[in-house]
């Protein structure tokens, strides 16, 4: 099997067209080639001009030939191989079903291992009608909503894997989201997504498997405490929702929270377990109409079928020395209500699989760190975000209506008396403003900067009538859980800090990496 790159294809172009040209480039007819296999796909659009396809091929011709075109080379089938080890008589617990926890258990589960799930929000299915009630009408569970349950927060998202990680375990990933029913297409698009409508679904199917491993999952049941002895984990204590506390023995715990679950971060702070400060970033959404992003990026070719919507990922570094960046970029989708505390408004963005949305929205974010949040406390970070989310809570009206503003005003320092061509997706519903009076003055004098200086890379994204919805706060975890060898903590043995909220993750596919990483530890006997 041959693997064969950097094959151009026009947007109108067939798999025959690909044969065609893997043939020539093998110097053998079509006829001989007798497997043949999409691995890679993106588009290049840096002529506007010529958007075109770049593919890279695996194709099996009967032949062993010795190419010297070095786009040419062998394919080696991936095979995730299961880490070696006999099942343990203490059942390991895995606290918390996001991306990290949801692999970690599948890991666990297919390893013979029979996990034990904690997930203090709902199921899949319970937790949609609980945020789509939170959308309609502000009323929040605080126990399930965008940030807690099923999926974790990745589920109301653009359900986007691409990601910066070299790691091989990123392929099990996909092809257990495949296999769970996720659209084949993500085997080979070099961004691919899922897309918040068949997320869940994948998410559900992939709990029903390792239930039918022998694992147990567990929702609406929040970690209260781990118990230790010596040095070493001993047990968990737990509550279902509306129910007494309980403990279970256990010598693993795979701590896979997400990086909203303060609570338990102060518990662990509580019980002196080493964690420490964490950069993140802060800012807000930007929303355009679709249209402007896929005529920038794309010209002409614009609204072609085999386009879709177009997305973009811009990054500045101001003199400052702050970074503003856009992140979670959600192409024909819109933005949310993404709280999880009372009194306390936080956005995000989400986009379903067809991207057919009329505005396109992504995190306008700008870097912070320790220097930032006032305190040298471990848990400084989240009081800084905190403080912004009740910021932005009461001048949206406190009614968890979004506090926005048009690009124009923003850079003109004005409030925003109205909306402009650009209409919000946000719901409940947003209250025109001015942003300063919510977001700190070297956050909104950094965005103003990146935002000029990113209209260079993508024009039309200082349009006038865009729109910022604040406030983004939780782009990645504000702690770090301090962990050692064998990805245990550093103070206490069996207990394996994991994913986002440990610090150590950004993204459903580096979570769910780290996940598999942990569980590889646990099956070992690490």
């Amino acid at each position: 099997m041959y693997r064969i790159s950097e094959i151009s294809m026009k947007l109108d172009g067939t798999e025959e067209d690909l044969k065609r040209e893997a043939a020539a480039r093998l110097k053998v007819s079509s006829g001989q080639i007798r497997a043949f296999k999409l691995y890679k796909k993106s588009v290049d659009a840096r002529k506007k001009n010529d958007v075109h396809f770049i593919c890279t091929v695996d194709v099996d011709c009967g032949q062993n030939h010795s190419p010297r075109d070095p786009k040419i080379t062998e394919a080696e089938p991936y095979r995730y191989e299961l880490p070696a080890g006999k099942p343990r008589e203490i059942r390991p617990v895995v606290v918390g079903f996001g991306p990290a926890g949801l692999f970690a258990a599948l890991i666990l589960a297919q390893a013979g291992q029979r996990p034990v799930v904690f997930e203090r929000g709902s199921a899949v299915e319970r937790r949609k009608e609980q945020v789509a009630l939170f959308w309609k009408t502000g009323k929040l569970d605080t126990e399930s909503n965008v940030q807690f349950g099923e999926g974790g927060a990745g589920t109301f998202s653009d359900g986007k894997l691409n990601t910066g990680t070299k790691d091989s375990r990123a392929r099990k990933v996909l092809e257990e989201f495949v296999a769970a029913g996720a659209p084949q297409e993500i085997l080979y698009l070099a961004k691919p997504h899922i897309g918040t409508d068949r997320l869940p679904g994948a998410v559900k199917n992939i709990r029903e498997r390792i239930i039918a491993l022998g694992g147990e999952v567990h929702f609406e049941t929040c970690l209260q405490n781990i118990l230790m002895k010596d040095g070493r984990v001993t047990g968990v204590e737990v509550k279902p929702r509306g129910g007494s506390s309980y403990t279970l023995e256990a010598d693993r715990v795979i701590l896979a929270v997400g990086h909203s679950a303060r609570d338990t971060f102060e518990m662990l702070y509580s019980l002196k377990l080493p964690m420490e400060q964490k950069p993140f970033s802060v800012g807000a959404r930007i929303e355009h109409p679709q249209e402007l992003v896929s005529r920038s990026q794309y010209g002409s070719f614009a609204g072609h079928p085999a386009l879709g919507a177009a997305d973009y990922k811009l990054a500045v570094h101001l003199k400052n020395g702050r970074g503003v960046y856009t992140f979670c970029m959600c192409p024909g989708g819109q933005v949310v209500a993404a709280a999880s505390e009372e009194g306390r408004l936080v956005t995000n963005g989400m986009s379903n699989f067809a991207r057919n949305g009329r505005n396109a929205n992504a995190a306008l974010l700008v870097s912070v760190g320790p220097k930032d949040f006032g305190s040298g406390h471990p848990l400084a970070g989240v009081e800084f975000q905190r403080r912004l989310e009740e910021q932005a809570f009461q001048l949206g009206g406190g009614d968890f209506r979004a506090p926005v503003q048009r690009v124009e005003d923003f850079l003109k320092r004005v409030p925003s008396k109205k909306i402009g061509g650009c209409q919000p997706t946000y719901l409940p519903g947003v209250t025109p403003c001015s942003l300063d009076n919510c977001l700190p003055d070297f956050i909104t004098d950094s965005m103003r900067q990146g935002i000029l200086l990113m209209e260079h890379k993508l024009k039309g994204f200082s349009d006038p009538d865009a729109l910022l919805t604040a406030v983004e706060s939780r782009s990645s975890s504000p702690v770090r859980i301090l962990r050692g060898d064998g990805m245990q903590s550093v103070a206490v043995e069996g207990l394996y800090p994991c994913g986002e909220g440990a610090g150590y993750a950004g993204g459903i596919i580096s979570a769910a990496v780290d996940g598999i990483k942990c569980a590889e530890q646990v099956v070992r006997g690490c």
